[in-house]
Formats: C-alpha cells, sequence, structure tokens
C-alpha cells in the first residue's frame, strides 16, 4: 500500500476511529462486549443504580459541571464489571455500619471520553493516557465520595471532585481531624473490599485485577439496547 492509500483511507475514517488510529488503540465495541460474555460472563457491565441499594449518583460529566465544562454524557448512568459491582456492594454495606453511604460521580467512561479529557488537559498527573486507556475505560475504576445516611449531605473531603491540585492526593498531609477521618474510613474500607486508590486522586478507586478487563468504546445507550 503506498503513502497515498494510507492517507486516503485515514481522511475518511470516522471521528473516533481517527482518535483511535492516532494513539494507537482499538477498543472493544459493543459486539466485541457481547461476544465475550458467553466465554466470560464477569466482563459484564452492571448498572450500580440497580446492583447496589441506596447508592446514590452525581454523574458530572453527564453534566457541564466537570472540568471541562461540556457534557460528555447522554445519560446520567453508573457501569461497571460484574465482580467490581459485587466487592462495591459489599463495600457499601460496611459503610452502612458507618451511617455513611456511596455516591458515585463516574465509573465506567468509554474510551472517547478519555480522548476528549486528554485533548482538554494533556497532564496525565490527572487524566488517562490514550495511548494506554483509563481503568475507567476498562469498567474497573470507581470515582466516588461518602455521604450521611441521615442527611444525604456529602462528607468533608480535603478538595472537590477531580482537583488538580496536590491536596487532592492521598498522600498529602491532611491537617483538619474530621477531614482526616472521612478520607481514611472512604480509604481503608474501599482497600479492604478490593480497591487501590489512585495516587493523585483521593476520590479514585481502582478494582484489582483491572489488568483482565479490555478497553472498551460502548455508549451508555448501547447498553441499555
Amino acid at each position: 500500500m503506498n503513502l497515498k492509500s494510507v492517507i486516503v483511507i485515514a481522511f475518511f475514517l470516522p471521528v473516533n476511529s481517527q482518535a483511535q488510529f492516532r494513539y494507537g488503540l482499538t477498543p472493544e465495541k459493543y459486539e466485541g462486549y457481547i461476544a465475550s460474555l458467553k466465554a466470560k460472563p464477569q466482563n459484564e457491565l452492571v448498572n450500580l443504580e440497580k446492583q447496589i441499594p441506596g447508592i446514590m449518583l452525581d454523574i458530572r460529566y453527564a453534566t457541564t459541571d466537570n472540568f471541562t465544562k461540556e457534557k460528555i454524557y447522554n445519560l446520567s448512568r453508573a457501569y461497571a464489571r460484574k465482580p467490581v459491582a459485587e466487592a462495591l456492594r459489599d463495600a457499601q454495606e460496611e459503610f452502612k455500619k458507618h451511617g455513611t453511604g456511596i455516591k458515585i460521580f463516574d465509573a465506567y467512561r468509554p474510551y472517547a471520553a478519555t480522548v476528549k479529557f486528554y485533548e482538554v488537559y494533556r497532564d496525565t498527573t490527572y487524566v488517562a493516557s490514550p495511548y494506554r486507556g483509563s481503568r475507567h475505560n476498562r469498567g474497573c475504576a470507581i470515582d466516588m465520595t461518602l455521604v450521611d445516611l441521615k442527611t444525604k449531605e456529602e462528607l468533608k473531603m480535603p478538595t472537590e471532585y477531580d482537583s488538580f491540585r496536590k491536596e487532592a492526593w492521598p498522600s498529602t498531609r491532611v491537617k483538619d481531624p474530621l477531614i482526616k477521618k472521612n478520607r481514611d474510613l472512604l480509604i481503608s474500607v474501599m482497600q479492604k473490599h478490593g480497591f487501590k486508590v489512585n495516587s493523585s486522586e483521593w476520590w479514585h478507586f481502582d478494582f484489582v485485577g483491572w489488568q483482565q478487563f479490555a478497553v472498551m468504546d460502548i455508549s451508555f445507550e448501547e447498553l441499555e439496547k
């Protein structure tokens, strides 16, 4: 194939395919995902709001209240792989013993959104590299905080969600004892149930074993077919 042919092929690729071609990944699409469920039922993306009683959603990327200032998702949904959902359900039960519950900001994220985030803010300390994809793209990451079960108010944490400040790092010292207590509770319970906190985001938890799941670019609309 000569150079002219390559240019012509690239020109006619759809927008999302151009992004994948540019960054070297070819994420799994809906058809591939459905086919994978026959051999590996654990690949299923589960609707967390239906799976976990009492869980709250505040899906910021379904609004303009996020760092891009754009609406990224058409639907306000939180999905995760089946083992992730089961572990999160167990964590929710333990949080209840402390009078708290889970509020989710984001969970499974289509690869196209990761490309968008990178092109808006290229610091991979805070956004995933499209060359590797995000653990969110694998259905194995949860962005979350805790709420008081009685008041439904968020517990005080070191920063707001999606903060690009060092104060958001879990390793940053916290002077306020209440904020430290809240962050420690969040991290300790999530770690106990098979999650690891991200090094630059107190709200971001990766499921241990995420490597076995593929990067996906499937819309919420497709998942609700």
